[in-house]
């Protein structure tokens, strides 16, 4: 982990960044991307490669009464460095500045921002170029199910999940809840976006399987442009059916029997019934996706 000061911007004409980092390669703009109750990220450019990055910030002072939280972070930015796959946002670079108590990373940018506002921007899309998006998100979960150790992701979700709109590349991002796990594959603590919560995370002792099951909820929201769940007007309501094995109602509004059918399988209430990423990417579901065609889907996609 590498410690530096944020230099002051280069003062010439050529780019009005707002700060750089201390080697000056990267430039961050005001212009933000988006925010969370954590971080910020702005747009942000590459002056070696020339390329469009993210610049992602948080300011360490809002968590100097929460140490956890702040190991947290910085857990995540580790992690995230050394995850290799083309459906996981890259981490090109991170750092402290310890004059602005900030921590910063380098991200790759995704053109379109993420998966839930493009399924609102884009009403009209083809059962096939949902498949091409849900099959890539199975490829990144594949990734950190298998790595060694194993990964959950344990908040996947539309909103975490990100797109490249001129190919129809997806990448799974927001890895700040993800739990490194040993050979038993268990995790106990609850963590996640209530909707896309598998039942057992609410009595801390589960699995990957959580993620296939919040991947479910998310074709489902895919398929419908629904989040799951929102007939319930607060957490406790969600909890309750949850546990009582009750599905979101926008499951009944699917009318593709095939789709329904798969999503069924992912949000199974019991994680031994539910399939594995690697068994899911050989579902009849993907018959004709092969792989690679999922990246270029633009000529299904309707605006």
């Amino acid at each position: 982990m590498m410690t530096c000061t944020i230099s002051e911007p280069p003062d010439n004409d050529s780019e009005n960044f707002a700060e750089a980092d201390m080697t000056e390669r990267y430039g961050r703009y005001d212009e933000l991307l988006g925010s969370g109750a954590v971080k910020k990220v702005y747009r942000a450019f590459d002056q070696e490669e020339g390329i469009e990055v993210a610049w992602n910030q948080v300011k360490l002072r809002n968590f100097s009464n929460d140490p956890a939280m702040i190991e947290r972070l910085y857990s995540e930015v580790r992690l995230l460095k050394t995850l290799k796959d083309k459906n996981i946002i890259t981490l090109y670079k991170f750092w402290s500045d310890e004059s602005r108590n900030t921590l910063n990373f380098i991200t790759e940018v995704c053109t379109s921002g993420n998966l839930r506002e493009y399924r609102k921007k884009h009403r009209h899309v083809s059962m096939k170029a949902l498949k091409k998006w849900s099959k890539q998100i199975l490829k990144g979960l594949n990734y950190l199910h298998t790595h060694e150790p194993c990964i959950i992701h344990r908040d996947l979700n539309c909103s975490n999940v990100f797109v490249n709109g001129n190919t129809g590349q997806v990448k799974i991002g927001d890895l700040g809840l993800a739990a490194t796990v040993g050979k038993s594959h268990s995790a106990h603590s609850i963590l996640g976006t209530p909707e896309f919560m598998a039942p057992e995370l609410y009595d801390e002792n589960y699995t990957e399987m959580v993620d296939i099951y919040s991947f479910g909820m998310c074709v489902l929201e895919l398929v419908t442009r629904e989040i799951p769940y929102s007939e319930c007007d607060s957490v406790a309501k969600i909890y309750k059916k949850v546990c009582n094995g009750v599905k979101p109602a926008a499951l009944n509004k699917i009318k593709d029997t095939e789709a329904r059918a798969f999503i069924e399988k992912c949000i199974a209430s019991k994680p031994e019934t539910r399939p594995s990423a690697a068994e899911l990417l050989l579902d009849p579901f993907f018959d004709g996706i092969a792989d690679g065609e999922e990246e270029d889907d633009d000529e299904n996609r309707q605006d």
